[in-house]
């Protein structure tokens, strides 16, 4: 369903993100390097990603992006080079059972993000100015923090705001604030392992730091903590830990425990028996080719990691490639087996990344019935004065080019212009009126979404597909039109099917007496734009005509499963792959009400200057007509 979620009134800036994600793979100088908001700043290893954090949200622009360019430097390159992952498990075990087990980790955090930024300074000189907007903005939040926290009485959550004020300050702090009696009596220790941070060289020397502090406050903090200002992904840093090479040479023992013999020469055993099957290619023995994870059979001296020469039977056996086609028959309607359908692809992700496990369920409209066809003559009347006057204006650009002389040629008529005769050697003073007409070379696609949220504007969205389609039938451009939807009823985590039905098809577009499929389409469930953006795209690009047109029509930002955060990104990659290929993309966007700056802002991430806002549905062919005619004009 296609929707607008406002979280905080939050819209994820497309151009922003993109701009995050390439600073990402660039600095970890890893192509699959990810980039996803969240409520706070980590490195996700196992998934590859850098989480950057909604703090920096709504502050201005330049605050915001040094301070989401200070999140992907620490993590990126402090993070990702300069943290121990096997000291921060050890560390994690140590505070796992202490009672304060959150102020612990947001602690060594703490510590360790300080460290590691003072080392990505180092390398990076040009980080400086992003870390320095980072503390500034810290600094006065955690503040404003602290006041709240003494004025609640929630001790440990106050601690820790003045710690990292301590950590960061730029002059010494003489003034403690009152938190806890006990915490008063230990200042001089704690300000002493504080003093011990700023000369940590490694992430084991943060982690003692950060114990030994807790040793002490565990039992003096009555609570843990309530909030949580830095994140650390306990889990992953322990698959991170756990995923070795040596994991991926394992050598599980054998259930036996016995040893082949070998024989004088040293060579492996060889049956004397022949064999049917054997031929002269391969009744010459040779070494083992082929390698199986076994947990039993017998240890033999073949060494399996070393490099072996080839021979005559590796070629034979290399040849046998196993294949897999599409079968006669199917069990389901619609769909293609997903294994099937990956192999077909040839691997990749030739749709997005956000789409690999979606596809594609094409559909063709049914026969017209009668309820339709009454509906789409309704229709067709209430747009009829539209078509045409269009349709005039466009047959009478048509007949004036047709008629237009062409002029300066060496024959024909003689024109009333003779100067050229007396100053040209070689004059032209004839023309001719007699150029074929021309044709409008264009074609369009009409892709409208399905979703749910269109429940409200399908009617008058069909009444604009009704004059597009009169309109191009009756000056003899082919078109096309398309709904798409996802299936959400069967839709799983890694099966994903998009419904493209077709109603108004290339071929028939112009001579069909079908008009009245495009009442078929009506409001079903979620969209995946960026999907359906790319297999148009497809179509398109196959297409002769030297003008060709995407229309989208929507009524929001894309929705679907596994598709809120990247949806904007996918889809705004798929307009740009379309455009590249000589594609001109549009989107209509359809509302009831006013359109919100936000909203637009979010169209604009996706299709970028080329989006037309309908605020007033009703008046949709009225506002369609100029952009059909421009558009046609442009074709002519």
């Amino acid at each position: 369903m296609q929707r607008f979620i406002q979280f905080n009134d939050e819209n994820i800036n497309s151009f922003q993100l993109m701009e995050l994600i390439d600073l990402a793979k660039t600095l970890t100088k890893s192509q699959d390097m990810e980039v996803e908001y969240g409520p706070l700043n980590y490195l996700d290893i196992p998934h590859q990603k850098i989480i950057v954090s909604h703090f920096w949200d709504h502050r201005k622009k330049e605050e915001e992006w040094l301070g989401l360019t200070s999140d992907i430097y620490l993590r990126a390159v402090g993070t990702n080079r300069f943290s121990d992952v096997k000291a921060i498990n050890e560390y994690l075990f140590r505070v796992k059972k202490s009672p304060i087990v959150s102020f612990a980790k947001q602690l060594f955090m703490m510590i360790e993000d300080a460290r590691i930024e003072e080392e990505v300074k180092k390398i990076r000189p040009g980080t400086k100015r992003s870390f320095a907007m980072r503390r500034t903005i810290y600094t006065r939040y955690f503040r404003s923090q602290l006041n709240v926290h003494l004025v609640k009485g929630v001790s440990a959550d106050a601690l820790l705001n003045f710690l990292y004020i301590l950590l960061h300050a730029q002059s010494p702090i003489d003034e403690w604030p009152s938190i806890q009696p006990e915490i008063s009596l230990a200042q001089p220790f704690i300000q002493q392992q504080i003093q011990r941070s700023f000369e940590a060289k490694s992430t084991q020397q943060s982690a003692a730091i950060s114990y030994e502090l807790c040793s002490l406050l565990e039992e003096i903090l009555p609570k843990d903590m309530l909030n949580e200002y830095f994140h650390l992904p306990e889990k992953i840093m322990q698959e991170w830990e756990q995923l070795t090479y040596d994991h991926l040479k394992r050598r599980d023992p054998l259930i036996n425990d016995d040893q082949q013999e070998e024989d004088a020469t040293g060579e492996e055993e060889v049956m004397e028996e022949e064999f049917k099957t054997w031929h002269r290619e391969s009744s010459d023995k040779g070494e083992s080719f082929l390698q199986f994870d076994l947990d039993q059979g017998t240890k033999t001296n073949i060494k399996g990691n070393e490099a072996r020469e080839g021979d005559d039977g590796d070629q034979a056996l290399g040849m046998v490639q196993g294949t897999s086609k599409k079968a006669a028959r199917e069990d389901f309607e619609g769909e293609v087996n997903e294994e099937a359908r990956s192999e077909e692809k040839g691997g990749g992700d030739p749709y997005g990344k956000e789409n690999r496990y979606a596809f594609a369920v094409f559909e063709n409209a049914s026969p017209v019935q009668l309820n339709d066809q009454q509906l789409y003559d309704l229709y067709k009347k209430e747009v009829y004065h539209l078509h045409k006057k269009l349709q005039k204006i466009i047959e009478k650009t048509l007949d004036h080019k047709r008629n237009q002389p062409r002029g300066s040629l060496a024959f024909g008529r003689l024109s009333k212009q003779l100067i050229p005769f007396f100053i040209e050697e070689q004059p032209k003073v004839f023309y001719k009126k007699d150029e074929e007409s021309p044709k409008i070379d264009a074609t369009f696609t009409l892709l409208l979404d399905c979703s749910a949220s269109m429940q409200d504007k399908m009617d008058e969205t069909k009444k604009g597909l009704v004059l597009f389609h009169e309109v191009l039938k009756s000056v003899r451009v082919p078109h096309e039109i398309v709904g798409f939807w996802e299936d959400t009823d069967r839709t799983s985590e890694f099966s994903q099917p998009n419904h493209l039905k077709t109603v108004i098809s290339y071929d028939q577009s112009i001579w069909t007496n079908a008009s009245a499929s495009i009442m078929q389409l009506k409001p079903e469930e979620d969209n995946r734009d960026g999907f359906a953006i790319r297999h148009m795209t497809e179509r398109l690009v196959k297409r002769n005509e030297q003008n060709r047109f995407l229309l989208v029509f929507s009524d929001g930002e894309p929705a679907a499963m596994d598709y809120e955060q990247n949806g904007i990104v996918d889809t705004h990659e798929a307009v740009l792959n379309a455009r590249k290929q000589g594609l001109e993309v549009i989107n209509v966007f359809l509302s009831k009400e006013e359109i919100q700056e936000s909203q637009k802002e979010v169209i604009q991430n996706m299709y970028g200057k080329y989006s037309l806002f309908i605020s007033n549905i009703d008046e949709l062919p009225d506002i369609l007509f100029p952009l059909l005619k421009r558009l046609l004009y442009k074709s002519i």
